[in-house]
């Protein structure tokens, strides 16, 4: 009796494990004449029962709508775009509507306009001019000259500005709006640059309006660690920033990264470190930044111990240069107020010749200002090979290896570490390698190629929140002959996903349900 009853509970198991599985639904968008892998693309979102997406071919800008079998609803132009002159676009997506932030230039000023569209890529109005900017006869060769952030709540949305022309201070232009695009406050505020390396981390948009920053020095090409760095915060009753050291001590840190938690009112920085110039990644430096009272709560720093090499590398590898390829590629914050840290392997090769962070000039996470008014920034998607110029990649191949998961309490505390293993690469291009996320809420899954008999596999792989990795079974419905580009995913819903795809060189889009 009790064996039959174990059997019974087996066959269950069973049954609810098939279920969960046949859970997971893939829809193809069919793939069209004119988008090929020229076509610049992006994820907008869902709008009501369907998910919009942006596709630039040459001159034509257009928006497309699928619904919820990825069938096209509608292809429509966005015909106030002039690709003569244009320069940029941004969207900021919201339930059933979205804006288009779009830059263009005409003779020597730049434009920078809003248009408001509804789920169907409809125009509601007629666009709007926000601000322009005067290059002074001097052309720039930047792609933009506005940066477009909003707050996480998307209630409060600013453009950036950086006049660069004296090297000593810089002019930050900032302009506050609500989210129906309206004014709240246009200000200008010097930035003193004391030396000529000064470089910036991402810029961050509170939902209290503060734009918040870290400001450091690293000298050289990749070849200096980081000094003096900031923490600058422009508050929305302030005329002028507010600017705290960091005293980081003796520490040789590396790339910075910045991320703010409104609940709690805090920003995490964060950067690996070392123990002497150019050498081996030997833990985390992180910083937890009180933003209300612009100070200090705590900075602690986590040796990586062998272990969590070992994992990273595996047995047969270098214990000591186990995170030397490693990147911090995001920082996602919890709701108790902790965070979790990712970090992926990541390197390059050239005939023959394999390039780490301190000798690869395609792998420089920072960047030098270019022009007038532009200003350091690091690539999208946090790849280190990202940079302004388009070198030859024709010989180079590319890999993306192991992700690394570090969580944090809310009092800044390492509270566990794991090691999600993959081994990918891909040739003269990094699209189809690195990772794509989807929060479900209990789970963090990851979804990323892997080979398998000649043949990538989209693996989906997922951590709970105390740190156990698992190995989910192969999404089923995925057809023969598409090749995902995961990192360029987007979560579009609680449980839904679109991930870019090739089809014989075609571009289409894949949605998931989970």
């Amino acid at each position: 009796m009790k064996n039959r009853l174990l059997y019974l509970v087996g066959c269950l198991l069973l049954t609810i494990s098939t279920i969960a599985q046949d859970n997971f639904r893939v829809y193809y968008s069919e793939p069209e004449r004119d988008d090929s892998k020229r076509t610049n693309f992006e994820v907008i979102g869902k709008m009501g029962p369907n998910f919009v997406t942006y596709k630039n071919n040459r001159t034509v800008h257009s928006i497309c709508v699928y619904d919820n079998e990825m069938k096209l609803v509608t292809r429509s132009q966005m015909e106030f775009i002039d690709e003569n002159r244009f320069m940029n676009v941004d969207f900021i997506a919201y339930p059933d509507y979205f804006y288009a932030i779009y830059q263009y230039q005409r003779k020597n000023v730049v434009y920078c306009n809003v248009a408001k569209l509804d789920g169907m890529g409809k125009v509601i109005g007629k666009p709007v001019e926000l601000d322009s900017t005067h290059l002074s006869g001097l052309n720039t060769s930047a792609d933009k000259v506005y940066t477009v952030i909003y707050s996480d709540d998307k209630q409060r949305i600013m453009l950036l500005k950086i006049n660069s022309q004296n090297p000593k201070s810089y002019v930050f232009t900032m302009l506050l709006f609500d989210n129906n695009m309206q004014l709240i406050d246009k200000s200008r505020a010097d930035l003193a640059m004391e030396e000529r390396n000064n470089n910036f981390t991402d810029f961050y948009l509170s939902n209290k309006s503060e734009l918040i920053f870290a400001k450091f020095i690293k000298n050289g090409n990749n070849t200096e660690a980081v000094t003096n760095v900031n923490l600058v915060t422009k508050y929305p009753d302030s005329l002028d920033f507010s600017v705290r050291p960091v005293d980081i001590g003796t520490k040789i840190l590396d790339e910075l990264r910045l991320k703010i938690d409104n609940s709690k009112r805090r920003a995490a920085l964060t950067s690996f470190y070392y123990k002497q110039k150019r050498g081996s990644v030997e833990g985390l430096y992180a910083l937890t930044w009180d933003m209300a009272k612009g100070e200090k709560i705590r900075d602690i720093t986590y040796f990586f111990n062998d272990d969590l090499r070992t994992a990273a590398k595996g047995e047969s590898g270098n214990k000591k240069t186990a995170f030397d390829d490693f990147y911090i590629k995001s920082i996602i914050v919890r709701k108790d107020g902790g965070y979790l840290l990712l970090a992926e392997s990541l390197y390059s090769s050239s005939s023959g010749n394999n390039y780490n962070r301190w000798n690869n000039p395609y792998m420089n996470p920072w960047s030098s200002p270019m022009d007038y008014y532009s200003y350091p920034y690091y690539g999208s998607g946090y790849m280190p090979w990202n940079r302004f110029g388009y070198p030859d990649y024709s010989n180079t191949r590319f890999f993306a290896d192991n992700i690394m998961v570090l969580s944090f309490t809310n009092e800044g505390e390492m509270e566990w570490s794991n090691i999600i293993p993959k081994e990918q690469f891909d040739d003269q291009s990094d699209n189809s390698i690195s990772y794509g996320l989807i929060n479900t809420g209990g789970e963090l899954h990851f979804l990323f190629n892997q080979m398998d008999k000649k043949v990538q596999i989209l693996t989906d792989q997922s951590i709970a929140p105390d740190g156990k990795i698992s190995r989910h079974p192969t999404i089923k419905n995925l057809d023969r002959g598409y090749e995902f580009m995961p990192r360029f995913a987007k979560q579009v819903s609680s449980k839904q996903i679109i991930i870019p795809c090739w089809y014989k060189n075609y571009l289409c889009f894949a949605k998931i349900d989970f």
